[in-house]
């Protein structure tokens, strides 16, 4: 009978290239029962947008099913219902624009629907516009608002109030008969798994387990190109989900196996402790970042120890190649993505301020971008990957700001937490 439909989206408008990044469905029927509820994050394939707002990481989204690959599922869980929602005009637009984007012309009207922040007028003329006011004039529990299903929900149960006051038949039988007969095109719904949000303070598993554990290993693995993209991706001292499937993919295109990534991550080790070591002193800081270091490659504050007592101990032993540490430089070409807080235009007056150059796309020329969401889907970010770029969240480039801003004085910041090294 009722198909009440929310969504979460990268903004406000299909005209700016907004996307969907979340749809649920709450089936009622007709005496305003819960018969059925489906969600699913979508891979808007861009930006995430406002996402202190929805809460949706780029972690999340990137493994989620694009819409086309949900739009014949969705459009299975309307069809012949009356599309109902808390601002229907809105989200009616974003399911047209997507369909549309998709090559189908869908029959989704939302004069054709029940919108319950219109019908509150009628039915709670003392609320306010919001879903949050609507349902506390109607009694009803608070909810998590900008969750697509819990909001879908909420708006259910707003329905229902709604129902049980109209009475029978409801004031929209004439909606009701026209929903049945809406003609949808034929629409392939292929095998969907739905991808949900994750729990508050899921952890990723470590990339570490995913990664063969075979025998024979390597005596001497030859990883270059693996050390390459750790040092890249250690770079903010933050292993990104995109990071660690790269790593992993890359360590299978070498044939490493996990024995193989560990002796790997203990050398990478070992040459941070020989740099935190070179003065004869190792600071808290430094010890702080190689603890760091080591939980995001798996190894243990033993490990550091060892670490560190070697290198301490034999500094007169010849040194292991090092790369060159990696740090910003005046006149360095840097991007910015994403939604930050304060505005982006703040980051890159400071950015400017500091002797750096701003750039508003990625080129093969740009040294860093800075990503609200390292995970970022957006097309600078994903050029950015292309051409092996780092990318880095806003509180490390902070840091490397501090230790540029540092340099230009003169002086050594206390943190060499944020240097890489290439």
């Amino acid at each position: 009978m009722y198909a009440v439909i929310d969504l979460e989206t990268t903004g406000t408008r299909t005209s700016w290239h907004d996307r969907i990044v979340e749809v649920a469905v709450v089936h009622l029927d007709e005496y305003g029962r819960v018969t059925g509820e489906w969600c699913s994050l979508v891979n808007p394939e861009r930006d995430l947008g406002p996402q202190l707002i929805h809460g949706i990481t780029a972690a999340e989204a990137r493994r989620a099913p694009r819409f086309e690959q949900v739009a014949g599922h969705v459009a299975g869980l309307v069809r012949g219902r009356v599309l109902a929602a808390h601002n229907l005009h809105f989200d009616a637009s974003f399911l047209r624009a997507e369909y549309r984007r998709a090559g189908i012309q869908a029959p989704i009207d939302p004069a054709a629907g029940l919108c319950t922040m219109r019908l509150a007028s009628h039915f709670l003329p003392s609320a306010g516009r919001s879903l949050y006011d609507c349902c506390r004039a109607a009694g009803l529990p608070p909810h998590r608002a900008h969750s697509a299903l819990h909001d879908a929900r909420a708006a259910a149960q707003l329905l229902v109030r709604y129902l049980a006051s109209a009475g029978t038949p409801p004031p929209w039988e004439s909606a009701i008969t026209t929903a049945a007969k809406l003609p949808w095109p034929p629409i392939r719904a292929g095998s969907v798994v739905p991808v949900q949000r994750r729990t508050p303070g899921y952890r990723e598993q470590h990339f570490l387990a995913r990664l063969v554990d075979r025998l024979p290993r390597l005596h001497e693995p030859k990883g270059d190109a693996y050390l390459d993209l750790l040092d890249q991706a250690l770079l903010d001292r933050h292993v990104s989900t995109t990071e660690a499937d790269a790593l992993v993919a890359t360590a299978e295109d070498l044939g490493l196996a996990r024995v193989d990534v560990e002796d790997l991550h203990r050398s990478y080790l070992a040459g941070l402790a020989e740099v935190a070591a070179e003065d004869g002193v190792v600071t808290a800081a430094e010890r702080h970042d190689l603890i760091q270091v080591a939980d995001l490659l798996g190894l243990s504050r033993s490990e550091v120890d060892n670490a560190l007592q070697i290198a301490m101990a034999d500094s007169s032993r010849q040194r292991r190649h090092r790369r060159d540490q990696w740090n910003l430089k005046p006149d360095d070409l840097v991007v910015f993505t994403g939604e930050m807080r304060p505005q982006r235009s703040e980051w890159e007056a400071e950015a400017t301020a500091a002797g750096l150059r701003v750039g508003d796309r990625v080129t093969k020329k740009t040294r860093l971008l800075v990503a609200a969401d390292p995970d970022s889907m957006s097309g600078k970010a994903e050029k950015a990957r292309q051409y092996g770029i780092p990318i880095v969240h806003p509180t490390a480039y902070k840091q490397m700001l501090a230790g540029l801003e540092a340099s230009d004085a003169g002086t050594l910041p206390d943190d060499k937490s944020v240097a890489g090294t290439r």
